[in-house]
């Protein structure tokens, strides 16, 4: 359980983070909330008395979509100053967000109540890196499960035009093509015809509401206008031709899906980004259980694969793993990727392969 200098040292980390990744503004506001948060509001008494892990629970990115979105909305110019980079001592930038904590408490308040829902785009640049090596080892055709779907948008990983360093994916006429930085190793070459793709979330957003649309935007740092534009896009996306996402609890979910029918020639691909740290343990340990279950009744012409795009907390990296059945060769970390896609780094064979224990935001070896 955490205490009032862990939840605030959390606004620091995330601080670092965020400089890490080029969001200096958004940097600049965590670093002020580390010193702003009082007691003086229900929202700075809420985060101090935070009685869970406050880094693994996105403590500060909940409070940062609130404070983003007020920004976004107008009203404040104060704070928009902050948010716009105008204003940038850091003395200002303290005093205006302890004034911010207080005049809009009941506004802010909603937004401790939920983790972070970012659905970043980019970051399917990296579940497909995964699709192909399990397309060169088990060919195209694939049926895509996702958990932790939030909105939808890494759903559109068909609709999607990538460029993974210089290997093209997806259709041409796509309105968003997906060309991260890469680095290292180029992906396999191998054909990708992803059939169907279907998700769950146990609070899905629902972007036909023009409200959702708006959270999600929040959850955006504001000093990343690329992915802005991307994620304006991908929204409307999802408005114009749908995705298949129901509400549900992750572990019952998978083991609905994986106990279906499954078609020749098809691949069944479990995956995920960002999202592992959010389930209970209870439920890792079920899926895990299931994929185990399911891989081995898999034959080579109903394989099935797992493709993951989730942090290793313990190596401060994001890491991007697969494995496919029939076959005896473990999780497979197949490349590194920035938090939100704009850069990936391919990794060279023989790669590292072991089983783990997926825990809480990182990864331990069995």
């Amino acid at each position: 359980m955490a205490n009032e200098p862990a939840n605030r040292a959390a606004f620091d980390i995330q601080a670092g983070y965020c400089t890490v990744m080029d969001a200096p503004i958004t940097a600049r506001v965590c670093t002020a909330l580390a010193e702003a948060l009082d007691r003086d509001s229900e929202t700075g008494r809420r985060v101090l008395d935070w009685p869970g892990e406050p880094v693994a629970d996105a403590l500060a990115l909940r409070l940062m979509g609130g404070l983003h979105a007020l920004h976004r909305k107008g009203g404040d110019p104060a704070l928009s100053a902050v948010f716009s980079g105008e204003e940038t001592d850091p003395a200002n930038v303290l005093t205006t967000v302890k004034a911010t904590l207080v005049a809009h408490d009941a506004a802010l308040l909603p937004w401790l109540d939920g983790p972070p829902q970012t659905n970043e785009a980019g970051r399917s640049a990296g579940l497909m890196t995964g699709l192909l090596h399990l397309a060169k080892r088990y060919g195209p055709k694939f049926e895509v499960l996702e958990i932790g779907s939030s909105a939808g948008l890494n759903l559109l990983i068909d609709r999607y035009r990538f460029d993974l360093g210089g290997v093209m994916v997806g259709p041409v006429e796509s309105p968003v093509t997906i060309r991260p930085e890469w680095r290292g190793e180029t992906p396999p070459a191998a054909p990708v015809a992803i059939e169907s793709t279907r998700g769950v979330d146990i609070h899905p957003l629902d972007l036909s509401d023009p409200a959702a649309g708006k959270r999600l935007e929040a959850y955006v740092w504001v000093d990343a206008a690329e992915r802005q534009a991307r994620l304006a896009t991908a929204i409307a996306m999802v408005r114009d031709g749908g995705v298949d996402l129901t509400t549900g609890d992750a572990a019952d979910w998978v083991e609905a899906r994986l106990a279906e029918p499954q078609s020749a020639g098809m691949t069944r691909v479990l995956m995920h980004s960002v999202v592992w740290q959010y389930l209970p343990p209870a439920s890792r340990e079920r899926i895990r259980v299931a994929m185990d279950a399911a891989g081995a009744r898999a034959t080579a012409a109903r394989p099935l694969g797992w493709v993951m795009m989730e942090p290793n907390r313990d190596l401060h990296r994001h890491e991007v793993r697969m494995r496919g059945w029939p076959g005896e060769r473990a999780m497979e970390l197949v490349a590194l990727t920035h938090a939100h896609g704009a850069w990936v780094e391919g990794l060279a064979a023989p790669y590292e392969t072991r089983d783990y224990v997926m825990r809480r935001g990182a990864y331990e070896k069995a």
